[in-house]
C-alpha cells in the first residue's frame, strides 16, 4: 500500500461500471486511491456494481463504502456529501466520473430528450456534487475536485451533446477552481482520450453492430502513441496525482490523456 493520499478521505462518483471484460475509469481510480491510502466513498447509482468494487478493495486491504446513488439528484448529492462528512469527518477529495453518450447524434438528428438526458448526468451532476461538497472542504480550507471531461471537448466528433456537455465540464472547473482558490481547494480537469474500457468497447461495438475486436483496432489504429488506446488506470494515475499534494500548486487546467489525440491535427 501507498501513502500519497494516507490520512484523506475521498469521494468517487461512477465508482461502479459497465459490465465489461476490462475496468472502467470510476473503479481503477477508487481502488487506486484506496491503494495509496484513501478512505473511499463508492457513489453509484448500481449498488451491486459498486459492491464488486468495494470487495476490490477490501480484500486489498483498504477501507471504503458505498453509497448508493443518482448524482443528477440535487436530494441524493445532498445524502451523499452529509453521509461522508458523517462516516469519516472530512472531504479531502472529490473525483466525478459519471458521464455518457448514447443516442447521441448528430445536430439535425438528435432529440431533445436524449440532449437533456446527456446534459443531467454529463454537466449538472458535477454541479450537484460540487454545489454540496465543496461547503465541507471549505471549513477546513482544503480539497481537490477532478472533473472528468473527454478530448472531445476540444476535438471533432459528431456526438453534439457529449460534445458540448464535456465542453461545459472544463468551464465548470474553471469556475470552480477561481471561486474556491481563496479556500484552498484545487479544482482540475481530465480529458481522456480513446479508452479501453468496458462502456467505449462494449457500449460502442453494440451502437455500431460490429465485434469487439473490430471495435479495439478501429480505435488503436486512431491513437498516435504506439497506435494503442489508453486503460482506465491512466486515467486513474492521473486523478491520483491531481488529487494529491504533489499538485498542491496546480488549479483549474484541462490535462489531456490522450496518446497525443489532441495535438493531431490535419
Amino acid at each position: 500500500m501507498g501513502e500519497r493520499l494516507l490520512d484523506k478521505t475521498a469521494i468517487v462518483t461512477g465508482a461502479g461500471q459497465t459490465p465489461g471484460l476490462t475496468i472502467g475509469n470510476g473503479r481503477a481510480t477508487a481502488v487506486l486511491f484506496a491503494r495509496e491510502g484513501a478512505k473511499v466513498m463508492l457513489v453509484d447509482r448500481n449498488l451491486e456494481s459498486a459492491e464488486e468494487t468495494l470487495k476490490m478493495i477490501q480484500d486489498e486491504g483498504g477501507e471504503c463504502f458505498v453509497f448508493e446513488g443518482d448524482v443528477t439528484s440535487e436530494a441524493d448529492c445532498k445524502s451523499m456529501a452529509e453521509k461522508c462528512q458523517d462516516q469519516y469527518g472530512q472531504i479531502d477529495i472529490l473525483q466525478n466520473n459519471v458521464g455518457i453518450g448514447f443516442r447521441d447524434a448528430g445536430i439535425t438528428k438528435l432529440k431533445e430528450e436524449d440532449w437533456n438526458t446527456i446534459f443531467d448526468v454529463n454537466l449538472k451532476s458535477m454541479f450537484l456534487t460540487c454545489k454540496h461538497v465543496i461547503p465541507y472542504m471549505r471549513e477546513r480550507n482544503t480539497g481537490a475536485v477532478i472533473n472528468i471531461s473527454s478530448v472531445a471537448a476540444i476535438a471533432s466528433t459528431g456526438m453534439v451533446a457529449y460534445k458540448t456537455s464535456k465542453a461545459g465540464v472544463m468551464a465548470l472547473t474553471q469556475n470552480v477552481a477561481m471561486g474556491s482558490a481563496k479556500y484552498g481547494i484545487r479544482a482540475n480537469c481530465i480529458l481522456p482520450g480513446l479508452m479501453n474500457t468496458p462502456m467505449a468497447i462494449e457500449g460502442y461495438s453494440k451502437s455500431l453492430s460490429q465485434s469487439r475486436e473490430k471495435t479495439i483496432r478501429d480505435r488503436d489504429a486512431r491513437v498516435p502513441l504506439n497506435h494503442k488506446m489508453g486503460t482506465a488506470w491512466d486515467v486513474a494515475y492521473a486523478s491520483l496525482f491531481l488529487a494529491s499534494d504533489e499538485a498542491r500548486f496546480i488549479t483549474g487546467v484541462n490535462l489531456p490523456v490522450d496518446g497525443g489525440q489532441s495535438i493531431r491535427i490535419g
